[in-house]
């Protein structure tokens, strides 16, 4: 039974990186035709900065990408703290509400934020775009810091209050060194959520505005992209995986240091 279930489990993670490890390996194959391996070769990487199509594209997705994440997390994050100031039936309504984006089809919201912005009047391109991030980011932010803030010691910050604190200083000292590690995670998964996104970049984006998705797909069926896209997929994948690791690391020196406390 055990064999089997390493079985299983090796196939589940051949499955998810195999395709990972083939774009790696196309990222240094210094033939431009597709798995025809003609040499080793890091030529692509800097061609990533000579392609102008593709770096405006890059640009765009990481521009996007960044500001969502951070207007999302302090949006999500504004909102869980909302909704411990409301009455209880009206909390779940609300929570109700946020977890519609992310159970709803991603073509479902997309059109949905055409209709909108189509009437609203606004001007797609960058603008429409980042909203459209933002919309779908921030059920995710308040998904992952909800869970914590229920859990918070609030006497701790009724406490503050008392010594003297103002309620702004009192949050920002009390709450959230607390909420810090959740707020992370919360924006690492809009993050991933932006960079990742397609379908719903693909009916808001507007002429000469594109992210990398959208530059990719327009292209797919000529076959007109440069190799310099598996390069910067890599790079992508190096720098969330350094990422990962380092919060890793990170909790488990915390936890390190808690289990020494006591």
């Amino acid at each position: 039974m055990k064999w089997l279930f390493r079985g299983l489990l090796s196939g589940a993670y051949a499955l998810i990186y195999f395709p990972i490890l083939i774009i790696a390996f196309l990222s240094v194959n210094e033939s431009a035709r597709d798995y025809v391996f003609t040499g080793f070769s890091l030529k692509w990487y800097p061609a990533i900065f000579e392609e102008a199509a593709l770096l405006d594209a890059i640009i765009n997705t990481l521009t996007v990408a960044v500001l969502s994440t951070v207007i999302a997390t302090l949006l999500g994050t504004a909102f869980t703290v909302m909704l411990f100031h409301v009455k209880k039936r009206l909390r779940l309504r609300l929570l109700m509400l946020n977890n519609i984006p992310i159970v709803n089809p991603d073509i479902v919201t997309a059109l949905g934020l055409l209709s909108v912005m189509s009437v609203i009047g606004i001007r797609f391109g960058f603008p429409s775009m980042l909203l459209a991030h933002v919309f779908f980011s921030v059920p995710f932010v308040i998904l992952t810091v909800y869970p914590k803030y229920k859990t918070l010691d609030k006497e701790v910050y009724e406490a503050a209050l008392d010594l003297g604190a103002k309620p702004i200083k009192a949050w920002f000292k009390v709450v959230l060194p607390d909420l810090k590690g959740v707020m992370i995670a919360g924006a690492l998964i809009a993050f991933t959520m932006s960079i990742d996104d397609f379908v719903i970049s693909y009916f808001v984006y507007g002429s000469g505005y594109q992210n990398v998705s959208i530059w990719l797909y327009s292209r797919l069926g000529r076959r007109t992209f440069s190799p310099a896209i598996y390069a910067y997929n890599t790079l992508i994948m190096l720098v969330t995986a350094m990422v990962m690791v380092g919060i890793g690391l990170k909790i488990r020196k915390e936890h390190a240091h808690e289990k020494n406390m006591d």
